[in-house]
């Protein structure tokens, strides 16, 4: 076990660094460049104040070698103004060239700053990160109980009314989008047009201070729409599991109906929904864009759609390095997973 955590962090780590310098490469392309360089200066700068206003920032030079700069490999570009100041990326960190590093990257705990909240872009992540982080803790709180009691209730008898029941109702949710069923709660529960305003906060509010009656729409709007996929994937496992050979033979032992469920078909039912729950982790860290952006509630994914509306790169190569790590995580937690729900299977 140890030396496949060990091979499969320093795939990890392979794969990071790709996928990174991917982003950095989309990023940093002229187009978004001369973007960046007119929003922060002026709209009705000519070619040459652009590529002017990109030498001196560091953007001009060869891609690589930028890229090596943001991770903290290779030192940080410098520059010298008419007024004989020096200035360059490590330069920024300490408002002084004498006491600057040489190195400043990700590497070194500096990620670039932000040119649309003009603050360092660890601190906005990682104070965004922690308010989606609370609205995925919540989801993930409501949303997997019910979808593995609904999944195993549809599973344990197939065909019968409690299974089409629960699985129309499984797919019904799945097939709704968020802003769809969003828009729904909100004029259903919060409009005074419709007479039930059971909940009279905002998403914004619960960014301070989240209550049941400001957080728990956002949360039933993200979890009706990953309940039902969850709850599909149990059923289907669960399902197959009732009919396997072992399950018979308890039941002609005369072993009762639920500890058959219980001790000896649920373990194995949940291999499969097991994958789906991990990914359900990036899905939200990414995914809840559209849920943020209709409460007003500015976390992760109203992060990330600010700093692709406004250009801004560093915020989002911040972003897409959490994404990533985030991903190879939960993928390595869900490897790791498979040995203890079923023992048959090794991991070497």
């Amino acid at each position: 076990m140890g030396l496949f955590i060990l091979r499969r962090t320093g795939l990890m780590l392979l794969t990071c660094l790709c996928l990174t310098f991917v982003v950095f490469f989309l990023t940093n392309l002229y187009p978004n460049l001369e973007k960046l360089a007119k929003s922060q200066g002026n709209v009705r700068m000519t070619d040459a104040q652009v590529a002017s206003w990109l030498e001196n920032r560091g953007y001009d030079r060869p891609m690589p070698v930028k890229y090596g700069e943001w991770l903290g490999v290779v030192p940080g570009w410098t520059y010298q103004n008419q007024d004989g100041d020096t200035l360059g990326r490590c330069v920024s960190i300490t408002r002084d060239a004498e006491t600057a590093p040489r190195f400043c990257g990700v590497l070194q705990g500096w990620w670039g700053q932000s040119t649309v909240f003009k603050e360092p872009v660890a601190s906005v992540v990682g104070d965004k990160l922690g308010l989606t982080g609370r609205l995925m803790f919540w989801v993930m709180l409501l949303m997997v109980p019910s979808a593995l009691v609904l999944g195993v209730l549809a599973g344990m008898r197939e065909g019968s009314t409690t299974d089409r029941t629960l699985s129309t109702f499984a797919i019904t949710t799945t097939a709704t989008p968020e802003y769809v069923s969003g828009v729904i709660l909100i004029a259903v529960f919060t409009s005074s047009a419709v007479g039930l305003k059971w909940f009279k906060g905002t998403a914004t509010s619960a960014m301070d201070n989240p209550t049941f009656e400001n957080f728990f729409l956002p949360v039933l709007t993200i979890a009706l729409y990953g309940m039902g996929y969850i709850a599909r994937m149990t059923r289907a496992s669960m399902a197959e599991v009732m009919t396997a050979q072992y399950v018979r033979t308890a039941r002609l032992k005369g072993v009762s109906f639920p500890n058959i469920v219980m001790k000896h078909a649920l373990r194995n039912a949940l291999i499969a929904p097991f994958t789906v729950i991990m990914l359900q982790f990036p899905w939200l860290l990414n995914g809840v864009v559209i849920v943020e952006t209709l409460f007003n509630y500015k976390g992760f994914g109203w992060t990330l759609v600010q700093a692709a509306g406004n250009n801004d790169i560093e915020l989002l190569l911040g972003v897409s390095v959490v994404s990533v790590i985030v991903v190879l995580v939960t993928q390595l937690i869900s490897d790791i997973g498979y040995v203890y729900l079923n023992p048959r299977i090794s991991v070497t």
